[in-house]
């Protein structure tokens, strides 16, 4: 039995918050991207998305190995798709790959190596990794200093799961924005609170988190909203018996800040219209048998989404996910944050200095608070 040990969730080809190089994407060019795994087994096998594509997409051979420092790569053994070393995945379709023989632990980073001898088009892709990804051009699929690859980048393309052997049944998914994506967490270190959590639990953690993300509204930068990609992006995961939700922030916050130009006019939404969406995502989760523990909002006093009406509608949305009774379990992470001086403002020691995402300390407050209603 196969568990989902690592996971991306797709996005519309954008510019995103760094550059990147999902608009171009590639031609006769090897991709060799970087994850670390929160499962282990004997055998894995990668999952490939083209979700966002409108046209087939050809991936000429993939590769995966243990990582060494950057690029370079430790035996890269190849993958087959039904036998082949070659796929063709249609317009918005997938692929899984055979299993391949690898020995891995929990907490190993694995790179998987993409070579594409034609065209691909605009690519799906995952525009915030905070882990470097890197191009070379030709096929690098076997190299193994990593000396071939001469560009990089902060995100992750094509590639949405890595699956392990391992037979696990008790994994995490935890969905929601750049919070739980990992913004303001230290690049190339793994310090979202997907990655802590994962270390407390010793269980299958999977980040379903999307920058920009928002429950109620599609974007062209920031992703299908919450309550239509929950299916694909979490539900459809092997071994997952748990979800995590915290979300709704940029739907309150995005209305007050003049600061996204990519995401204007935002609709101002009121506490019911937050609710509906969390009850969508309940109902959905419920019906695929997970347990599903909500999160209520981070303090975020100070940020470019606060201001009168964002704090009276998430406080309403966090007194409904406390008290409703709703959630088979609420964690929150608003108090456990919260600056004492000023509830509405997060900690000092866990402000990554926008006022509204985490630093490292505070990604491990949060991971800890959510463990121990686990």
């Amino acid at each position: 039995m196969f568990t989902a040990a690592w996971a991306a969730s797709p996005q519309l080809p954008a510019e995103g918050f760094t550059p990147n190089w999902s608009r171009e994407g590639f031609w006769r060019q090897s991709v060799r991207q970087v994850v670390r795994l929160t499962a282990g087994g004997g055998r894995l096998r990668i999952r490939l998305s083209n979700a966002y594509g409108t046209s087939a997409l050809r991936v000429a051979g993939a590769t995966t190995g243990r990582t060494v420092a950057g690029a370079a790569v430790d035996s890269p053994t190849r993958l087959t798709f039904q036998g082949a070393y070659d796929v063709t995945l249609p317009a918005r379709g997938d692929a899984v790959s055979d299993a391949a023989e690898l020995a891995v632990a929990a907490g190993d980073t694995v790179a998987v190596t993409l070579y594409f001898d034609t065209t691909t088009g605009p690519a799906t892709f995952h525009a915030q990794a905070f882990t470097t990804s890197y191009r070379g051009e030709g096929d690098l699929l076997t190299d193994v200093d990593g000396d071939g690859f001469d560009a990089t980048t902060e995100s992750w393309y094509f590639l949405s799961a890595v699956e392990t052997d391992a037979g696990r049944t008790d994994g995490i998914a935890l969905f929601g924005d750049s919070i739980t994506d990992g913004f303001g967490s230290t690049p190339g270190a793994d310090r979202r609170w997907s990655n802590a959590l994962a270390e407390r639990t010793g269980r299958p953690v999977l980040n379903a988190g999307i920058g920009g993300n928002l429950l109620l509204n599609d974007s062209a930068w920031y992703g299908e909203k919450g309550v239509n990609r929950l299916r694909r992006d979490v539900l459809e995961l092997a071994g997952v018996d748990t979800l995590a939700v915290l979300i709704g922030l940029n739907d309150i916050g995005f209305s007050e800040t003049d600061e996204q130009p990519t995401y204007r006019p935002a609709p101002v939404v009121e506490a019911e219209d937050v609710v509906a969406g969390h009850r969508e995502l309940i109902r959905q989760a419920k019906r695929r048998g997970l347990r599903v523990i909500g999160c209520t909002l981070l303090p975020f006093a100070g940020s470019d989404h606060w201001g009168e009406h964002a704090a009276k509608v998430s406080h309403e949305v966090d007194e409904w996910i406390r008290c409703a009774g709703e959630y088979d379990a609420v964690v929150d992470l608003r108090r456990a944050l919260a600056d004492p001086a000023d509830p509405d403002r997060l900690r000092p020691a866990y402000d990554s200095g926008d006022h509204l995402h985490p630093d490292d300390q505070g990604y491990a407050v949060m991971a800890e608070a959510v463990a121990r209603c686990l």
